[in-house]
């Protein structure tokens, strides 16, 4: 394989940038021409394909987002639009694709696999760590490290005026950004999609906080569960005695320079899919298990559900007693 393209696609991650850099030096390292396709699936469709050199991924380490833009692209699932698409593809010789994004972009990798033999390889990049058959995400730690700081800096306004603090993150159905940021922000309570709550609870150990003079209480709430409004809204009609304030992080949590576990993650899962590619493999995604890298059967990743970590949360929640 002479010939592959990069593309981001989805919701953009810090990290994004970091592994397109690392997938165009580690092919143009080893002997091959690499293409950079804007905006997903969509520039894939319209041609928007330009060839890259080392130079034209200098100075991106560092920075959020993607400069190959992203976008999500709900045609992708029509035959016509895919024909497009590789008919582009060969167009340029292009032999094998690298694909960063998130679920529903290896869903339109394994399109291409499937139905058009296009060796097509995953880079999980996504904040919500919702992909079961990796540890983690490109973007993941970036989007928790954000929520942290903000977690630290609301408990300082809240602190000063004794009140309670909702602040809903992202994560979509996946609690794990909730968890991870509520646990190193030290959190009274955390909210997530895998576990029921009760809210009589949360009201009883509010007020006892209250009563013993803690002069702060941090709710962590994942999107989704609920909205930070309603859940101010069920917890003064069952008692809370204090103030209450809420804040949505909201796109914050997707900008930002990528940490160093997002840097190092995504060169490592860059290099893994360029040698899947040079052997002339396709239908794969690649991700982290246990610190090392793996790489498995893009079909049979996303049929994998369920690795959210009880045991973790459970140490949150004695921790936050």
């Amino acid at each position: 394989m002479k010939r592959i393209g990069v593309l981001t696609s989805g919701g953009d991650a810090p990290g994004m940038n970091a592994c397109v850099r690392a997938v165009v030096r580690y092919a143009i390292y080893n002997g091959m021409t690499v293409y950079g396709i804007e905006r997903g699936y969509t520039g894939l469709i319209r041609n928007n394909i330009r060839e890259m050199n080392k130079r034209s991924v200098s100075d991106i380490i560092q920075r959020g987002g993607t400069i190959l833009k992203t976008a999500r692209c709900p045609e992708f699932v029509e035959e016509k639009y895919m024909q497009m698409a590789v008919d582009n593809m060969e167009a340029y010789g292009i032999d094998g694709l690298v694909v960063i994004g998130g679920d529903g972009s290896f869903r339109g990798a394994l399109d291409l696999y499937k139905k058009f033999g296009v060796k097509a390889v995953g880079i999980p990049g996504t904040i919500d760590n919702d992909l079961a058959y990796t540890d983690f995400t490109l973007g993941f730690d970036t989007s928790v490290n954000t929520v942290v700081s903000a977690i630290n800096n609301l408990r300082d306004t809240m602190t000063s005026h004794d009140r309670v603090c909702i602040i809903e993150v992202m994560g979509r159905k996946c609690g794990d950004i909730a968890l991870y940021a509520g646990i190193c922000g030290g959190a009274e309570i955390i909210l997530v999609p895998e576990v029921p709550f009760d809210l009589k609870q949360i009201v009883k150990k509010i007020n006892l906080n209250q009563r013993i003079g803690k002069s702060s209480d941090i709710i962590v709430l994942a999107e989704g569960v609920c909205k930070a409004e309603d859940l101010k809204k069920q917890l003064q009609e069952n008692g809370i005695a204090g103030s209450i304030k809420t804040t949505t992080l909201g796109y914050i949590q997707r900008g930002g320079a990528p940490t160093m576990a997002d840097r190092v993650l995504s060169a490592r899962c860059a290099v893994r899919a360029v040698d899947l590619l040079m052997a002339d493999k396709g239908g794969r995604v690649v991700g982290i298990k246990d610190n090392k890298i793996v790489d498995e059967d893009i079909e049979e990743a996303l049929k994998k559900k369920g690795k959210f970590d009880d045991n973790l949360y459970q140490t949150a929640m004695i921790l936050g007693l």
